[in-house]
């Protein structure tokens, strides 16, 4: 397999998706299916019905040794220590693991597989059967990954999503080599395999357009999620140490010096530890899951897809069919905003997508805005470069609708605390607290009034929106099936109107608040003027529909 070519190449060196085209019709074979010659996993000679397969027989090996390892904690606390009920965490913790251990056990001996010229089967259960069957065309993403104790027996999790949750699943566990043939084979993806003379030389090309870099570590894990994490942390061993009497408050408050050092200065010092320990917490999660994370792009059968390859313990490898492809998603979380971080998904077909998650649409860990936008322009292509174009400012009549908002919201809860005030339920003057909020929710108003922005660039729809975690969407207009306006009693008021944009990719539909209301009808024709051509019907023959305009939209 060839290293790849560097990311300081120019980008007209780099490997890029094909050009938009219509999705292909219904009859045409996806890139479920290999090229002619390449091996595929789990055929059979014509007229002859292909065998249904087992999971690798190690991974009763796993089972077994895995239940040894849960009821090791519970012999060791009532048998050497002598506890006995009062052990409870450890011996509910144990019963589940038994549970679980058991349960993965009957998994490997009811489970079959098999994967046919057309589909992929599997059936599992022992009182009740269930089966399951996915046409290969229909699939979307082949997922393998590794836990430690999978690594460790050479095994492979294989995860085969469709798009639709009841037709997706898992092989837990088969061999590593038959994984990356089972994943090669359903991805069409080209593979170079000394074992199968048959089939002509050839390396795998692949372009790398990202790689781990450590600066990211402090982007990650500097975090006010820090705290949780301590906490967790100290109450999951606060419980632990109190089977063997110790208790964990006493020795924190005489290692603070709690006494000498007052109320105020201990709960400074402890706050500062705790997030000193989460911090360390949060770095040992990021190594574990982000070691070697690499996105390469890598030629298929029938095209290019993005791969993802990360883990250190767990390693796993996310491929992602080009043709599916229909956009960017950017967000930028409000207390991250301030450092220029952002977290960076692709919008494509029959895909989770979960906002700020480790989904199989998520491309690269947080990190800096501008190598989010220098990524996207690799995965997109560098002809429009929709990210850099100059976005256009909503009307001032959005940030009044804001200011109304934020001063409703905060006046009725002021005068709902007076009221019960005077009743005597609470202490009296605590409706000055959200009267004192006002400036800064008019501050806040104002923030997400500036997040405002849309346009369109080239095949592209860019809107951004949102003030606790601003999104910037990049949609290509073939992505769209849909758009929907809507109208608020104030915003009718003030002239303005929310469009949504349905998409069978993503989120499955993004909103663009408070456009112009004369506007909306002319931004949704800037993109798909043959849903809307019915409404501009009126207009002069040959008149094109007014400009859109460029007015930029900062933060």
């Amino acid at each position: 397999m060839s290293a790849g070519k560097s990311v300081d190449e120019p980008l007209s060196e780099v490997l890029t998706p094909p050009p938009a085209a219509p999705p292909p019709p219904p009859t045409q074979v996806s890139a479920g299916v290999p090229a002619a010659g390449v091996r595929t996993e789990a055929r059979a000679p014509d007229g002859e019905e292909v065998p249904w397969q087992r999971l690798n027989s190690r991974l009763a090996l796993v089972d077994a040794t895995r239940f040894v390892l849960t009821i090791l904690p519970s012999v060791l606390v009532t048998v050497v220590f002598g506890r006995g009920f009062d052990a409870w965490p450890v011996l509910i913790a144990s019963a589940l693991g038994v549970i679980v251990s058991v349960m993965a056990l009957r998994r490997w001996l009811t489970t079959r597989f098999r994967i046919t010229e057309d589909r992929v089967e599997i059936r599992r259960g022992l009182l009740v059967r269930k089966y399951r069957s996915v046409p290969r065309d229909r699939i979307r993403t082949v997922d393998t990954g590794a836990k430690l104790r999978h690594r460790l027996t050479g095994l492979r999790v294989v995860t085969i999503a469709s798009g639709e949750a009841r037709t997706s699943f898992k092989l837990d566990a088969v061999a590593k080599e038959q994984a990356e043939r089972i994943r090669d084979d359903l991805l069409g993806v080209q593979r170079n395999d000394a074992a199968q003379p048959e089939v002509p030389e050839r390396a795998v090309e692949e372009t790398l357009l990202a790689r781990l870099r450590w600066s990211w570590f402090f982007y990650n894990v500097l975090s006010v999620w820090a705290f949780l994490a301590a906490a967790l942390f100290l109450w999951s061993t606060s419980l632990t140490l109190q089977m063997f009497d110790v208790d964990l408050m006493e020795i924190i408050r005489d290692a603070i010096g709690w006494d000498a050092l007052g109320v105020g200065w201990s709960i400074a010092v402890g706050a500062g530890g705790g997030f000193l320990l989460g911090t360390v917490g949060l770095a040992i999660s990021f190594v574990k899951e982000r070691w070697n994370f690499e996105l390469v792009r890598t030629r298929t059968d029938d095209g290019t897809a993005l791969l993802t390859r990360q883990g250190l313990f767990q390693t796993r490898e996310v491929y992602r069919d080009d043709r599916r492809l229909r956009g960017i998603h950017i967000s930028e979380p409000l207390l991250s905003r301030w450092m220029g971080l952002a977290e960076t998904e692709v919008i494509s077909t029959g895909m989770r997508w979960i906002p700020g998650s480790d989904a199989s649409s998520a491309i690269l860990p947080r990190t800096h805005v501008s190598e989010a936008h220098r990524v996207a322009v690799l995965v997109l292509g560098d002809e429009h470069r929709p990210l850099r174009a100059p976005l256009r400012a909503h009307p001032r009549a959005a940030l009044y609708r804001r200011l109304a908002g934020t001063v409703l919201t905060l006046g009725i809860v002021a005068g709902l605390l007076a009221w019960l005030g005077a009743t005597g339920a609470l202490v009296r003057g605590l409706w000055l607290i959200p009267v004192s909020l006002m400036p800064v929710g008019g501050v806040l108003a104002f923030v997400a009034y500036r997040s405002l922005g849309h346009t369109m660039a080239g095949p592209y729809l860019v809107a951004r929106s949102g003030l606790i975690r601003r999104a910037t969407v990049v949609l290509q207009h073939r992505g769209v099936i849909g758009w929907t306006l809507s109208q608020s009693l104030l915003q009718r008021a003030l002239g303005l109107k929310t469009v949504r944009v349905s998409s069978a990719a993503g989120a499955r539909f993004y909103e663009i608040p408070d456009v112009a209301a004369d506007e909306a009808v002319t931004f949704i024709h800037g993109g798909t003027p043959e849903l809307v051509a019915e409404f501009l019907a009126d207009r002069p023959a040959g008149d094109p529909p007014p400009d859109m305009g460029h007015e930029n939209s900062s933060s």
